[in-house]
């Protein structure tokens, strides 16, 4: 056998053997699998909602001029996440909770030098600005602190003119915090009752608004009447839209749009302007008013008198004052209802809702 081949065979069979040896040593690679632990799911505390809204009503019956805004606004908190798990009737009775809270959480009770110390800050605020401090020092501790926290839980400082001066909640209150829970009906209420009382109806006992925005008013109330006839505040949208009827016809008692409504000249240029645009209008409650208005401006005392016949005892005590003559006889041509923006019973120019204040 050759030398040279023989040399090789040997060297291969060495080879070989070492490849074996190397594999026999070598363990095979483990297969990788991905290990997935079964993690539990997050054990959240649920809130009871149910208790919640049962201490709800106890807080808020319990608020008193003690507390501070901040409680007030966490209070405000829970009725957001209450409303949407009532019906109606007893969304109604949070309302009326709301109310009776901040009554309790706005009551002050002022000796008679802190209450001229209030009423003086509040008119010095707008007329003498460096002076405040002075009076600021003298008020009440409670007013000190509403007046530090305005704008806080919707309180707010109206100044209506000497001797009305007061804290209020602010009528969006109930637009922002209720309405958005609400029934259509109810929600659409409180919402425009909000915008128009956004600002005091009355400044200086005289009309804050011009003739344009109180046809507007009472016409939009003239319109929920017939789109929601089955709402809950129905009574108080009539009773607006009476209002409102009265006020762009007559004017205040102490500020008249006329005094015998003799003639179109003897009417205040503006509002005699709005009725004779609103007089054009059809299928109108308020436009067939503003039409008979003009009817009666263009009649004679001696045809009043036989077109819109008075009671002889009624004529008796009125006929030598001819404008309470006049106004009598409009009221009935018109079937226009006397109203009082001050009556304590029916409160519908402060809030977004109709209120009763106590005497």
């Amino acid at each position: 056998m050759n030398l040279n081949l023989f040399d090789n065979l040997k060297s291969l069979s060495i080879i070989v053997s070492l490849c074996a040896v190397l594999s026999a040593c070598q363990k095979p690679e483990p297969e990788i699998v991905a290990e997935t632990k079964e993690t539990p799911a997050s054990q959240v505390a649920q809130p009871d909602l149910a208790l919640i809204c049962e201490n709800l009503k106890k807080e808020m019956t319990e608020m008193n001029a003690q507390r501070t805004t901040l409680a007030i606004e966490q209070v405000n908190q829970d009725i957001r996440v209450c409303l949407p798990l009532m019906e109606w009737g007893e969304q109604k009775q949070l309302i009326d909770l709301s109310n009776q809270m901040y009554k309790q959480f706005l009551a002050i009770d002022r000796t008679p030098l802190q209450q001229m110390a209030f009423e003086n800050y509040a008119l010095d605020k707008s007329e003498y600005p460096t002076i405040q401090q002075n009076h600021f020092e003298q008020l009440n501790l409670r007013d000190q602190y509403l007046i530090r926290h305005q704008g806080q839980a919707y309180i707010e400082l109206v100044d209506e003119g000497p001797a009305h001066i007061f804290y209020r909640r602010h009528p969006q209150y109930l637009a922002k915090v209720f309405a958005p829970y609400l029934p259509e009906a109810e929600r659409v209420f409180i919402e425009e009752l909000a915008q128009q009382n956004s600002q005091p109806l009355l400044q200086n006992q005289k009309l804050n608004i011009n003739p344009n925005e109180i046809v507007e008013r009472a016409i939009f109330w003239e319109s929920y009447i017939k789109n929601y006839p089955n709402s809950t505040y129905l009574a108080d949208a009539q009773y607006l839209q009476k209002t409102y009827s009265a006020l762009l016809f007559k004017g205040l008692d102490n500020s008249p749009i006329t005094t015998q409504y003799s003639d179109q000249n003897d009417i205040q240029t503006p509002v005699w302007l709005e009725i004779e645009t609103l007089a054009q209008q059809k299928n109108s409650q308020l436009a067939a008013q503003a039409d008979k208005f003009i009817q009666f401006v263009h009649m004679s005392p001696a045809e009043r008198l036989v077109k819109i016949p008075l009671k002889s005892t009624q004529l008796k005590k009125i006929e030598n004052n001819p404008q309470l003559l006049a106004t009598t006889q409009l009221n009935q041509y018109l079937n226009l209802t006397t109203i009082d923006l001050k009556s304590r019973n029916r409160d519908c120019f402060s809030d977004s809702i109709c209120l009763t204040h106590q005497s």
